[in-house]
C-alpha cells in the first residue's frame, strides 16, 4: 500500500543549513567508510582484499572516529565553556 506524502513547500532555514554544514565532515567520513567496506565485499570476488583495501578501511575508520570526536566536542555545551 502506497501512502502519499505531503509536498514540501518550506525551504530549509539558515539554522538547518548551518546544522548540515556542521555535520558534513562526519557525513563525508561515513561515506568514505561505506565505500571502503563495499570495496572489501567486491574484492572477495576477485581473489580477496589486498593490503591497500585493508589500509583504506583502517584510514576510513580512523577518519570517522576523528570526525565524530570533533563533532561531539563542537556540539557538547559542557565543552563550549
Amino acid at each position: 500500500m502506497r501512502t502519499h506524502l505531503a509536498p514540501v513547500t518550506a525551504e530549509p532555514t539558515a539554522g538547518d543549513l548551518a546544522s548540515i554544514d556542521a555535520e558534513w565532515p562526519l557525513i563525508a567520513a561515513e561515506l568514505d567508510l561505506l565505500d571502503a567496506e563495499i570495496r572489501l565485499i567486491y574484492a572477495e570476488d576477485h581473489g580477496g582484499p589486498t593490503e591497500l583495501d585493508w589500509r583504506r578501511l583502517r584510514r576510513a575508520e580512523a577518519r570517522v572516529t576523528r570526525a565524530a570526536t570533533g563533532s561531539a566536542t563542537r556540539t557538547d555545551p559542557r565543552r563550549a565553556a
